[in-house]
């Protein structure tokens, strides 16, 4: 990650919109935003094909793929529905880039929910507040990306993240259903 994205992601994890201007929205900066996610998912195909496990190897490094592409892809069609396509490669980049931001997110959740635990909260609740803090804070981020990004109001932002986001699961889940519902009727 650049020294330049890096500064971005900080800036956009904290809702500043300035942050935006860090992210290099050119193709280029579209690839190299994707690229060590994609270098994670070969890793991992990798591995399981030392495993000995082929096909889960295959199947997990083209949901990755999907994952991976889905949401440029279908903000893209938003964006062009709603007259934003020359603001979408910004977009574009600063979500890829800003999904760093997920892993420490979730380690400060873990580290809230211990917290909890410790102040005597059940178990049973402390883990699932922890993780409705971090949707709450990934879908307010993505939201702002969106609003911010492509220069929508709070609705059409909020209905690119539902678009990218349902979208992506559709297509990451489809083919794995399809398949089920194809081999059980064999």
């Amino acid at each position: 990650m650049s020294l330049s994205a890096a500064v971005g992601v900080a800036r956009v994890a904290r809702f500043q919109a300035d942050g935006l201007a860090a992210f290099d929205a050119t193709p280029a900066g579209l690839l190299n935003a994707l690229v060590p996610w994609l270098a994670f998912a070969l890793v991992a195909f990798v591995v399981l094909l030392i495993a000995g496990h082929p096909a889960h190897a295959l199947g997990d490094l083209l949901a990755s793929t999907v994952a991976l592409l889905a949401p440029a892809v279908l903000s893209h069609a938003v964006a062009r529905i709603w007259r934003r396509e020359h603001r979408w490669l910004r977009y574009a980049v600063a979500l890829a880039w800003c999904q760093w931001v997920m892993p420490p997110a979730l380690l400060l959740a873990l580290i809230g929910s211990y917290m909890l635990m410790v102040l005597g909260v059940p178990e049973s609740l402390s883990e699932p507040a922890a993780l409705l803090a971090l949707l709450v804070y990934a879908v307010a981020l993505n939201v702002f990306l969106a609003r911010r990004a492509l220069d929508l109001s709070r609705w059409r932002a909020a209905g690119v993240v539902a678009v990218v986001n349902l979208g992506t699961a559709a297509a990451v889940v489809a083919p794995g259903l399809l398949a089920g519902l194809l081999g059980g009727a064999a």
